[in-house]
């Protein structure tokens, strides 16, 4: 491995600006193509095989007009309940909305509200209707029984009259009488038969209007003082998926009407939520991220180039995965998490490639041979790590779920470029920075009189950067027992809030505070309750034997399912508000008493599951739910399931890449023990400032509730493959210094102080850019930033930098074992460069020995640079201990 990017180093460096050029027409044929055919991010989340995604795929098949996406605007009356002018102006708003692209529809909240509202006056004109019909009735059936005697009375007269006299001239006319009387009394009893069912159909009406009313008593679009109106808006497609400048036309073709009118308008957040990538958080991020590399190179020249590859590998990355979108939707989070990596991991490869270059340099190497020797060292672990990192990213596709499969492989893709841009272009810009990538007090502190001309060092200069930490890891491993104890004891303690997690997706209220979308989230709790800001639709298939064909039956049947959901603990109101063309299927909007992310609402969720298999079982009636507090429960509980799977999944692979790179079992195991201690402290510090709050107001967040369904599985693939990185650089140093003769101890620190400094200014880099994805303008970023924050910060200084050597102190030469016949059978990845060190002075790669050679130097120095050891030292590599 080492040779072969040692080889790549060199061309690279000798072909400078046809590598740039290469990449630059390649960022600028993705841009363009990005630019041309991408579509514009989706927001949209997808559970294949939930019962969600198949009632919402019936809502939409069924009764089209209730389903699509919808966003919601809440008016608020300056001066108290709304005027009738206000009102006016109101429905000029509207009638203007109506009109903007992608909308579809606009509902009139007064309207509603009126309609609402007279159902319950329609229903006390029925009742007193029915009154009236059952007295009318009871006279009618006094009247015909009336009848019935009068008409007996004069049967029995005829037939006596028959039966003494048969020729009384009266008879005929006293049975023509009686005919008359039959017949007018079978008239009447019809009457009275058809009043009886009118009179019972119109109670069951009642019967079923009131059980409907009940059902929905607690619904409404205007508060009930008066003040607070919520308008609901449809579009064509989800929401996010509208173009922002559409969307964006519906606060700007009212604001001037609504402030004129002295009303206040909040617009939630599926119509104010931008899905740019940066916002001030991640400039801020970005910021001190290149403030760390000029302290650490000391040079503004030299700190560009690691953000130069970061910025290349992102706009490459992430200019291929907008292009797809002309065939696949991406969701508005895939691209904020290739972005936060892809510059974390980028600047970081790209400062260990500059960092050993400049070390090899101030050693008085050539700098091409210097640029190839540190693309063939650090390099390797560059790759190595970069490739733990895609793994890791990769394997979120076996979640099952599309969407971190599909952030998984956006940001998999983007790291694995950023990896490439590090060992080709970093060559390429350090061989045109030439000396410059050393500041002249570099220079003249390493010796060199004249900065940058090899040939005039007078002096060896001294190795204080290179010993950097040195006192640190002395003071760990002088008591290592106890610094084990004490790093396990706080990152345990860390991870207690873990045990409370609870996953669910952001709602409004976790927009910024005092912004439109947590402003419109308030205002409905408020004015509505808390339910209001996630109802839960349910969509009933009535059994096939009958079914309903007229409206009063319809009507039955929404009052049987609406009474049978009203019932159910935790539920507020439940609303009919859509019927199918075959009156086969019946929609209802179910309100909680609680909000979204409320634990107590997926207690409800669950109370109503059971009310519908006891609807199913009785009635044949089968309802499912769907919505978007539905699919926060759904999810969550996917996620739950496949959490300890894909931990399990990471572990064997870190074990096994590890096993491959040091040639030892122990070390894999204390890395991979690590590892879990820091997702443990990053779990634990998300839980408590996100759900719990603490600190909250001090990193943004102003409504405390459940961690994002997804964040701890993106949490675990991200912090692996960086925990691996920093295992890789410093412990790699342990490995190297072990082979070329030094005991297991002394190895421990001197390939400490060989790679702390940089790992530190890793470490502090990527914390920095997380940190600002962690004040992000997008709510489901905040999470994982601020996790990803945490786990890199406690990963390197305390899991790394500090437990790591402690241990490896412990175990000492054990910590190297390896069994022989594993040893035999495992390829030797050389990802220390030390096979590369004998190629390169037996002349193998094509170079004589003395040219690859810096000239004499104090072996003191030589030592300090830890490089220039490696390259100095004739001493052929020690039997490893196995």
């Amino acid at each position: 491995m080492s040779s072969v990017l040692y080889r790549l180093g060199r061309w690279c460096a000798t072909h400078a600006w046809r590598v740039i050029a290469i990449w630059v027409v390649l960022l600028t044929a993705v841009g363009a193509a990005a630019g041309t055919l991408g579509n514009p991010l989706s927001s949209r989340i997808t559970i294949p095989d939930t019962q969600f995604q198949r009632v919402l795929d019936t809502l939409g098949r069924e009764i089209p007009e209730a389903a699509g996406g919808f966003a919601t605007v809440v008016l608020q009356s300056d001066d108290g309940a709304f005027t009738d002018a206000q009102r006016q102006t109101v429905k000029d708003v509207l009638a203007t909305w109506r009109e903007v692209p992608h909308v579809t529809r606009v509902i009139d909240p007064f309207d509603a509200q009126a309609q609402l509202d007279d159902s319950g006056t329609s229903l006390e004109t029925a009742k007193t209707k029915l009154a009236d019909g059952a007295a009318k009735l009871e006279k009618g059936r006094a009247q015909l029984n009336d009848g019935k005697l009068r008409l007996a009375g004069g049967e029995a007269l005829l037939a006596q009259l028959e039966k003494a006299n048969p020729d009384d001239p009266s008879i005929p006319a006293l049975r023509t009488q009686v005919e008359d009387g039959r017949a007018q009394l079978a008239k009447a009893e019809a009457d009275l038969t058809k009043g009886e069912t009118d009179l019972a159909a119109g109670r069951a009406q009642y019967v079923d209007g009131s059980a409907v009313r009940a059902a929905s008593g607690g619904t409404g679009l205007v508060s009930e003082d008066g003040t607070v109106a919520v308008t609901q808006l449809q579009f064509d497609d989800a929401p996010q998926s509208v173009p922002l400048e559409d969307r964006e036309k519906v606060p700007a073709a009212a604001a001037e009407q609504l402030e004129a009118a002295g009303i206040t308008a909040h617009y939630s957040v599926e119509i104010t939520q931008d899905v740019a990538l940066v916002g001030p958080g991640e400039i801020l991020g970005l910021t001190v991220a290149i403030l760390v590399l000029v302290v650490v190179l000391g040079s503004l020249v030299a700190a560009g180039l690691p953000l130069l590859v970061a910025l290349l590998g992102v706009g490459v990355g992430l200019g291929s995965a907008m292009a797809l979108t002309a065939v696949v939707d991406l969701n508005q989070t895939t691209p904020a998490l290739a972005l936060m990596l892809g510059l974390a991991v980028g600047i970081d490869y790209a400062l260990f490639i500059v960092n050993r270059h400049r070390a090899s340099l101030l050693a008085g190497m050539d700098p091409v041979e210097s640029i190839g020797r540190a693309v063939g060292t650090a390099g390797s672990a560059v790759v190595f790590a970069g490739t733990t990192v895609v793994i890791a990213l990769a394997a979120l596709t076996l979640s099952g779920m599309p969407i971190l499969a599909e952030m998984g492989l956006v940001a998999a893709g983007t790291v694995a470029v950023s990896v490439v841009v590090a060992v080709t272009v970093s060559p390429a810009v350090l061989r045109l920075m030439g000396p410059r990538v050393v500041s002249k007090r570099g220079w003249r502190k390493a010796g060199y009189a004249t900065p940058g001309v090899l040939t005039t060092r007078e002096t060896a200069g001294h190795a204080s950067d290179e010993e950097h930490g040195g006192w640190y890891v002395r003071v760990v491993t002088a008591r290592p027992w106890l610094t084990v104890l004490g790093v396990v004891a706080v990152l345990g303690t860390a991870a207690i809030p873990v045990a409370s997690m609870q996953l669910g997706l952001p709602d409004g209220g976790a927009e910024p505070k005092g912004s439109s979308a947590q402003l419109a989230y308030s205002t409905i709790g408020d004015a509505f309750g808390p339910g209001m800001n996630g109802p839960v639709i349910a969509v009933a298939t009535l059994p096939e034997a009958g079914r309903p064909t007229t409206d009063a039956e319809v009507l039955h049947e929404q009052a049987r399912i609406a009474t049978a959901l009203k019932d159910v603990e935790g539920v507020r109101s439940v609303l009919p508000f859509g019927v199918s063309d075959d009156k086969d299927t019946l929609a209802f909007q179910i309100v909680p008493t609680t909000g979204p992310a409320d634990p107590a609402t997926k207690e409800t969720v669950d109370r109503i599951t059971f009310a519908t298999g006891t609807l199913a079982r009785h009635s044949g009636v089968e309802v499912g739910l769907t919505g978007q507090t539905v699919a926060n429960i759904e999810l969550s509980e996917r996620m739950a399931a496949a959490l300890p799977g894909y931990l399990l999944v990471v572990v064997g692979l870190s074990v096994v890449i590890l096993v491959l790179v040091f040639r030892s079992v122990v070390v894999p195991l204390v890395a991979t023990g690590g590892f879990l201690l820091s997702i443990g402290a990053a779990f634990g510090a998300t839980v408590a400032v996100h759900q719990w709050g603490w600190a909250g107001s001090f990193f943004g967040v102003n409504h405390p509730g459940p961690i994002l369904a997804f964040g701890p599985i993106i949490l675990i693939g991200v912090l692996f493959g960086l925990a691996m990185d920093y295992q890789m650089f410093l412990v790699s140093g342990m490995h190297e210094a072990r082979a070329h003769g030094q005991d297991s101890r002394t190895a421990v620190r001197t390939g400490f102080v060989h790679g702390a400094k940089v790992v530190t200014a890793a470490a502090v880099i990527m914390f920095s850019v997380f940190l600002g994805f962690a004040y992000s303008h997008l709510a489901m970023v905040r999470p994982i930033g601020f996790g990803l924050a945490v786990g890199v910060i406690v990963d390197a200084v305390l899991v790394r930098m500090t437990l790591t050597p402690a241990v490896m102190h412990l175990l000492g030469d054990r910590a190297w074992y390896l069994p022989r016949w594993l040893d035999r059978l495992l390829p030797d990845l050389d990802v220390e460069g030390l096979k590369l060190s004998e190629r390169l002075a037996s002349g193998e790669l094509g170079r004589p020995a003395a040219s690859t050679q810096p000239p004499a130097r104090p072996e003191a120095d030589a030592a300090a640079e830890g490089e220039a050891e490696a390259e100095a030292s004739s001493e052929p590599e020690p039997a490893r201990t196995s």
